[in-house]
Formats: structure tokens, sequence, C-alpha cells
């Protein structure tokens, strides 16, 4: 849930003269006369209400958000995760031990014993081929996976180099129209339960948290030149941020639709 912001009287004033010279500046009448474009809209402060509730206890939703893993066995050389068996990443990550437990990292039986079976059974891997981006700001790429799950269900996992250990800094999972890497986020569609709609929901790197976390989150209506397909069991996010980039959109129920240059997972 969005919280409002209150506005700083400074700030405000400070809005009020940028607004008041605005209107000396803006458009122009013959022979260098001034033209008025109008009064500004007032500043107004939110108005909170029934200010006696107690706070929340507990988070109502978890989207696993904060929670991270060290990958057992993994050697980041270099701290290049381009060198890595995508493969070999999400093999370990099956025995990998998590800060704390949201049940978004684990995968059903049929889908760890199809990544088990990678080697001898390549066309039924369920490891999509990964991607590589900068999601931190440090300079350095993240490994980007995908995981086919039953029911059209997609997890999305982020692993980042640390030193030469691999940290994973994102899991989540969803019936997914499409994902899509824009700038340092990475955006996952899913359809909404309201015909005609969609949910969006970008996954941004928080420092201080050392994760990945979901920083924008909106329910958004369905483009005109496609259909949100009917949505299907699983943990959809419930409606609240927004995203920075317009995704490109991808083709209904074709999950990790990635933007990027992607390389062979198998």
């Amino acid at each position: 849930m969005r919280r409002p912001h209150r506005v700083p009287a400074a700030t405000r004033t400070a809005v009020s003269a940028v607004a008041a010279l605005a209107l000396l500046t803006t458009g122009c009448g013959a022979a260098g006369e001034l033209k008025s474009a109008g009064d500004a809209p007032s500043a107004v402060e939110p108005q909170g209400l029934w200010p006696d509730l107690p706070p929340a206890s507990a988070a109502p939703y978890d989207y696993g958000e904060g929670e991270t893993a060290r990958i057992p066995g993994v050697r980041v050389t270099g701290g290049d995760v381009r060198r890595l068996d995508p493969v070999a990443v999400a093999q370990a990550g099956l025995t990998a031990r998590t800060n704390r437990d949201s049940g978004l990292d684990e995968l059903p039986d049929s889908t760890a014993r199809a990544i088990e079976a990678c080697r001898t059974a390549p066309d039924d891997c369920p490891v999509l081929a990964p991607y590589y981006r900068d999601l931190t700001g440090d300079g350095r790429d993240e490994l980007v996976l995908g995981i086919r799950m039953p029911d059209r269900q997609l997890a999305v996992r982020v692993y980042m180099p640390d030193g030469e250990r691999l940290i994973r800094i994102m899991s989540t999972y969803d019936a997914v129209i499409s994902v899509e890497l824009a700038g340092h986020d990475v955006i996952m569609r899913a359809p909404s339960v309201i015909p005609g709609y969609e949910y969006r929901t970008a996954w941004s790197w928080d420092d201080r948290q050392r994760a990945m976390l979901p920083t924008r989150d909106e329910i958004l209506r369905t483009p005109d030149h496609r259909k949100a397909p009917k949505p299907t069991s699983g943990p959809s996010s419930p409606a609240a941020p927004s995203s920075p980039a317009d995704p490109s959109g991808s083709p209904a129920g074709s999950p990790g639709a990635l933007s990027g240059s992607p390389s062979g997972a198998r």
C-alpha cells in the first residue's frame, strides 16, 4: 500500500515561487507581450484517516522480498557470472539455505527432479536461457535465470557475484505474461483476475537490504492490441507501486520474454 508523503512547508513555498515564475514566462503575446498560462494548481497535503488505529503487526503479503541465499559449491572466477553454467547454478541452488523462509525459493518436486536430470534429459530441462545485466549498479553483470514450473508458472531468480561467491538476491515465481529488463529493474507482468487488466511489478536492487525488492507494483489496463490471458492459480502479486519503463510486451502466456542478449543455457 502506498503511503502519503508529507510536503514540507519550504517545499510548498518553493513550488509556489516556481509556479509564479512560470506564469510570467510561459507563452508570448504579440510584440513580445507576456501571456498568462492560467492559474497553477495548489499543492494539497494528504489527509490522514483514522489516526487512532494501531499499526499493523505483520506484513499482509510475502513477495519473497529481502530473501537471499549463498549458492553452495559455485565459484565465480574473476567475479564474472558469464563464466558460470546456468544449469549447474540451478542445481546447486536446490540445496541453498536462505536467510529467511518465504517459501518462494522452493520448487515443486517435479521441477527439482527435472533440473537434476538436465544433463541426461536436456529436452525436458526447465532452466531457460540466461540473461546478464548489471542490476546492482556496481559495474558487474548479474545472472538472471528463469525456471519453468507446472501450470505455466515461472520462477525468476537473480544471482550476484560476491568476490568468488555467488549470492541469490531475488527469488520469486508467478504465472507471468512476460519478464523484462529495464535499466536496473526486472519487470514481471502477470494476469489479473479483472478482465482487461494485468499486474506489473518492478524489482530493484536495494543497497541497504543487499537484495532485489519489489519497489513498484501496479495494476494496469491491458493494451488494446492484445488481451490479458485468463489468470491461472498462483501467487499473483497484489496491486500497489509502478514501473519505470514501458515493457515492450510479448505474446500472452510466453514466460521469460526478457529483453537483452541471452546466452545458451544448456
